[in-house]
């Protein structure tokens, strides 16, 4: 049984990075991303600079008006890979909740399609038609289909600029 955590993020969040459930490292870790070849620390500092500990780190982001969470609260999954993950124990997190209390968000990105397509199987969300919803390829080591650099130009193209 794995469960997630609760959301990272501020009141004025522009920007939703949603992944599926935490693995088991970032499970032993009580971290996001907090597999080491995991890239989305490194795609976060080379957007936006974000160094440090996870503490500070997690300020920074919230501070550029990125929000991270997981589709999933919890779920039977062996192990790390999202293929595992058996939705029939799915427990979904309140994303209207979220979209709702956060007036300022703009998009939704996927970390992976795993994430997407858990979100349009459970997700009942209404927003606006500005909105963007996005997939991005997954930072996960698993991934290996793309490039880091690839991945990276993806992310840029998706997240909001560098706060002034």
């Amino acid at each position: 049984h794995s469960e997630g955590f609760p959301p990272v993020a501020r009141s004025d969040a522009r920007v939703l990075v949603l992944g599926s459930l935490p693995g088991r490292q970032s499970i032993a870790a009580q971290q996001y991303y907090a597999h080491p070849r995991n890239a989305f620390w490194k795609i976060m500092h080379d957007l936006y600079g974000i160094d440090g500990d996870y503490s500070a780190r997690c300020h920074a982001l919230v501070n550029e008006g990125v929000a991270l969470w997981d589709v999933l609260h919890a779920s039977v999954r062996p192990g790390s890979l999202d293929a595992d993950i058996d939705v029939r124990t799915a427990v979904v997190n309140d994303l209207r909740g979220f979209v709702q209390a956060h007036k300022s968000l703009e998009a939704i990105v996927f970390n992976g399609k795993k994430a997407e397509s858990l979100f349009r199987k459970f997700a009942t969300i209404e927003y606006p038609e500005t909105f963007s919803i996005e997939s991005l390829p997954s930072t996960s080591p698993a991934y290996a289909a793309m490039s880091y650099e690839g991945k990276l130009e993806l992310w840029r193209a998706a997240l909001p600029p560098v706060r002034q």
